[in-house]
């Protein structure tokens, strides 16, 4: 890889190569070097206006590359300069393995954490059987919508798990009735009035990320 060159503190736009197609991605590093970890965002649903850029996904982005991680943003196949078309889940976990991928051939060596919100949470989940990650943050995951297939696997590593309690798109019920069928469960932390976007409520976000990554240093 001809590794792409990041100012400190910045974001490049670039394309990396998916399981058959490419992928528009924004990678971010922190802004002090050299990055602790790595981290791959994935975004809602592309059916429904989801991208990169939503602002849940940024924020989590931001707040990640804040406490020292390298982190890719990326458009699954058929969103915005993304080729391809939408593959109702399967081929967007095999977009977000390739990320995984590209991100760990950029820099070597350094633990991993997946993240995700809403059908971005869900693919993550899924993706982290195969991507192995360090750690997993799941913001509002829509296992409901997905009842027509397996339950993803436990992700085998420290899981944060973030909903609102009045989310008008995925049920806070349901979700927490699927987390605690898991074996440890995640940690399931409630918030409440931040529907399911977090309008006005961001910090919300960067303070979940923060006082997990306390809680959980990232290690290989």
């Amino acid at each position: 890889m001809n590794a792409p060159i990041v100012a400190p503190g910045q974001t490049l736009e670039l394309t990396i190569p998916g399981p058959s197609t490419t992928l528009n991605a924004l990678l971010s590093v922190p802004l002090t070097a050299p990055a602790t970890g790595i981290a791959v965002v994935c975004h809602p649903h592309p059916l429904y206006g989801g991208s990169m850029t939503n602002k849940v996904v940024t924020t989590l982005g931001s707040s990640l590359q804040k406490r020292g991680f390298a982190v890719l943003r990326f458009d699954f196949r058929g969103v915005g300069k993304s080729a391809g078309t939408h593959d109702h889940g399967q081929g967007e976990t095999d977009d977000c393995v390739a990320a995984v991928a590209w991100m760990r051939e950029y820099r070597p060596g350094l633990p991993l954490l997946l993240a995700g919100f809403s059908f971005g949470a869900y693919i993550s989940l899924k993706a982290a059987t195969p991507a192995r990650p360090a750690g997993l943050i799941s913001i509002a995951p829509p296992f409901k919508y997905f009842e027509h297939e397996p339950r993803p696997p436990h992700p085998n590593c420290p899981w944060l798990a973030l909903h609102s309690t009045d989310d008008e798109v995925v049920s806070y019920d349901d979700t927490r009735r699927e987390l605690l069928t898991y074996q440890p469960p995640p940690q399931l932390l409630t918030v409440e009035g931040c529907g399911h976007f977090f309008h006005g409520r961001l910090n919300e976000i960067q303070r979940a990320v923060s006082v997990f990554l306390d809680a959980h240093p990232m290690s290989s």
